[in-house]
């Protein structure tokens, strides 16, 4: 991760406050990672950090991976019902995580012991989407993509067809 992934805000009209979105319900129980203890999050919440993370793997967020994340929240049944301004504020904690020592482990830990199996290849897919929205996929986003199907342990076919999937919804206009 570098020096860690830059600050987010919610300035008004700035990307982030374009996407903003998050659970409604605050869970308040709490999970020890590493050297703190955080609140445990919420299946809605451990995709936000999902996206989060493979968006700032690169050290930078981008508007594109910004404006995705809107899509995905605004769109998929899991964020539905949502408070927006959750969002900033999960995407925050997930920045202040990721620049700790331990913090992509922490973040892999949350979402692994958070997310239940069936959302899986979801959690996956949303990765993939994030990091296919630059057009381009760097290296450090290929590596989170690789430690994530290892910690959801995804059949390799599943993995293919999402992947491929992103490709195709991704391609410009003169690829072949």
């Amino acid at each position: 991760m570098g020096s860690g992934p830059p600050a987010l805000n919610a300035t008004k009209g700035g990307p982030l406050a374009a996407c903003a979105a998050g659970a409604a319900n605050i869970q308040t129980e709490r999970h020890e990672t590493g050297n703190r203890t955080m609140a445990k999050i919420d299946e809605a919440r451990a995709l936000i950090y999902i996206m989060v993370t493979v968006a700032a793997a690169d050290a930078r967020l981008s508007d594109r991976e910004l404006n995705r994340i809107g899509v995905i929240t605004d769109t998929l049944p899991i964020f539905e019902g949502i408070d927006r301004d959750v969002l900033v504020e999960q995407a925050n904690n997930c920045t202040a995580i990721l620049e700790e020592e331990t913090g992509l482990e922490t973040i892999l830990t949350m979402v692994h012991d958070t997310i239940p199996q069936r959302l899986y290849e979801t959690a996956y897919a949303v990765a993939v989407e994030i990091a296919a929205a630059d057009l381009h996929v760097e290296q450090e986003e290929l590596r989170f993509l690789q430690m994530l199907r290892d910690a959801l342990d995804l059949d390799a076919l599943v993995i293919a067809a999402i992947e491929h999937s992103a490709r195709v919804r991704f391609r410009l206009p003169s690829q072949s």
